[in-house]
């Protein structure tokens, strides 16, 4: 079943982690390689709540070594669950051993400490340790689709209008979504690094939130693009389920139900 409520509701987790992603990248730079903005780049994401699960999984999209606690034990389940941490420890030493190897490596990892985050701030001003990203690095530019154009804007020519392009499937999402995954990565202009990055990466990280929906914020030729790429999939049977693509910018929002030619509308 397609979603009811559009998925560029700012509260949608997944719309929410991109945001975190998009403000990590601002901070770093966005002419950076992905590994100079954040390889071998430690992460405080803070209190291992709704933003700061949000903040990990942009920070693991990014390429961070990502830094987070809590002493709720839901939360602390729900990270291991969802595998948005990798590892969930006990003490400060132990998380900054592990984020000491693998930030030599330039490598990703996340890290939860089952400890408040006022014990972890006191701590790692005890010991020097100095995040190189922080939660309001991460929480500097909330989302909103319709301001986007006062986060990247794009002056000129209006097929570069900046524009947020959400997409999910009716059935089969494991199936289906890679598909359509696809397509966009065929419909974004090549030097679109960022967004590259985030379609290939983040479906492993987004866990239940990210099993059936994607978003990103490109511009108004890469939405028209996949809009048709999509509907030349679909009507030529290359897929076969319906699917929804949603769209906002300056001009105001759109939705597009794309069907199967053998499946009645409803």
């Amino acid at each position: 079943m397609l979603p009811e409520i559009t998925a560029l509701d700012p509260a949608s987790p997944v719309l929410r982690a991109y945001s975190c992603y998009r403000s990590l990248i601002e901070v770093a730079g966005n002419d950076l390689s992905p590994d100079e903005a954040f390889g071998g780049k430690l992460l405080y994401a803070g209190e291992l709540d709704e933003e700061g699960r949000a903040i990990t999984i942009a920070g693991n999209v990014a390429g961070c070594a990502t830094l987070a606690a809590t002493t709720d034990l839901t939360d602390q389940n729900r990270a291991v669950r969802e595998a948005i941490v990798d590892f969930f420890v006990k003490s400060l030493d132990e998380a900054l051993r592990i984020l000491k190897n693998e930030i030599r490596k330039h490598a990703t990892v996340a890290v939860c400490v089952g400890v408040s985050t006022d014990d972890i701030e006191h701590d790692t001003i005890a010991r020097g340790v100095q995040p190189d990203l922080t939660r309001a690095d991460a929480l500097e530019k909330q989302f909103n689709v319709f301001a986007a154009r006062n986060m990247w804007r794009v002056d000129g020519n209006p097929m570069q209008a900046l524009t947020t392009v959400a997409w999910a499937v009716e059935s089969l999402p494991a199936k289906w979504l890679p598909r359509f995954d696809a397509l966009a990565l065929e419909s974004l202009h090549a030097s679109d690094t960022w967004n590259r990055r985030w379609i290939e990466r983040a479906p492993r990280y987004l866990g239940r939130a990210g099993s059936s929906l994607r978003v990103v914020c490109a511009d108004r030729q890469f939405a028209d693009s996949f809009v048709a790429r999509s509907r030349t999939a679909i009507s030529q049977g290359d897929i076969n389920t319906a699917a929804v693509i949603w769209i906002a910018s300056d001009a105001g929002s759109e939705v597009f139900n794309l069907r199967p030619a053998q499946q009645p509308s409803i």
